[in-house]
């Protein structure tokens, strides 16, 4: 049983923020715009003209309930900008920063009507991605004394990619492929059909050029060697135990052609993480940290 070892100081939750380059407008708007389409539906927010007045002004509070890493503002800021323009948000923190409980993030004033129009869209996705930076943060931080760097995967919701990737970076974990277009990762469907792995990785060599990085996926150390051995550079050590993950960074830093660069997957999450960061390996693939992490808690309160 593994020993989580003392938090470095320098990359504890509480350090300093992460301060991730935001999404551009662009990027974000048709996803807010979509969300809103949805809640819309054919007539509108039906409860909120029928309870308050059209000409009703109001100020809403953006409060933290519970500690984490916020994400997502700037959707919250769009959700209410794209249903009336006029109103006003102001932010008081940043995607990446560390927040505690109580904490106000961001306060909105406008058209009452409209502000709760947009309420729950902006919490939507503000609750999700501050999960998913916060979760990856804790992570981050379990696996601090260790080389090995956390990274997210694929596995995530269709069409929300793009933010939920950029949730990960702002809890301070690195992104792997952004899609099926930026990397080729050889699994082991793509090994059966090419006959083995040295074909596939031969195969691939001739269509990536020197810009395309090449990932294989095994998960045996007979694999491994296989790999290796045809000139793999980067390893996707997938389902291994952390005894055999250990036999497996031993086989590729004293390979002859160099250390080659090692990626653990496979089920990981929070509790198993430290064990697999003691084996050595560069990174660690986490599906956990887009699909199983829970929402941080995030209101939007009446003020005035």
């Amino acid at each position: 049983m593994s020993s989580t070892p003392s938090t470095n100081p320098q990359k504890s939750s509480q350090s300093a923020a992460i301060h991730e380059p935001p999404l551009n407008d662009v990027l974000l708007a048709p996803l807010v715009e979509n969300a809103l389409v949805e809640d819309l539906g054919r007539r509108g927010d039906v409860t909120s003209q029928a309870t308050i007045p059209a000409d009703k002004q109001a100020t809403l509070t953006l409060t933290v309930r519970d500690e984490g890493v916020v994400c997502g503002l700037d959707l919250a800021r769009l959700a209410f900008a794209q249903v009336d323009a006029s109103i006003e948000f102001t932010a008081h923190t940043h995607d990446g920063a560390w927040v505690t409980a109580g904490q106000t993030l961001a306060t909105i004033s406008g058209n009452a009507r409209n502000l709760l129009t947009a309420e729950r869209t902006a919490l939507n996705f503000m609750t999700h991605l501050s999960g998913i930076a916060t979760t990856t943060r804790k992570v981050v931080d379990l696996v601090a004394d260790y080389p090995a760097q956390v990274t997210c995967t694929r596995k995530t919701i269709p069409g929300l990619r793009t933010v939920q990737k950029y949730a990960v970076r702002c809890g301070g974990g690195r992104n792997h492929r952004l899609g099926l277009d930026d990397a080729i990762l050889i699994k082991d469907n793509h090994i059966a059909i090419a006959g083995n792995i040295p074909n596939a990785l031969a195969q691939a060599k001739q269509l990536a050029g020197h810009l395309i990085p090449i990932e294989i996926e095994v998960d045996t150390l007979e694999q491994l060697q296989q790999a290796i051995d045809a000139g793999a550079e980067l390893v996707l050590l997938d389902n291994m135990s952390p005894d055999t993950l250990r036999e497996a960074v031993a086989m590729c830093k004293n390979h002859p052609s160099g250390r080659v660069k090692t990626e653990a997957s496979g089920g990981i999450t929070p509790d198993s993480v430290v064990s697999v960061a003691e084996t050595g390996v560069d990174f660690i693939a986490m599906g956990y940290l887009t699909h199983s992490t829970t929402a941080l808690d995030i209101g939007m309160d009446f003020s005035a």
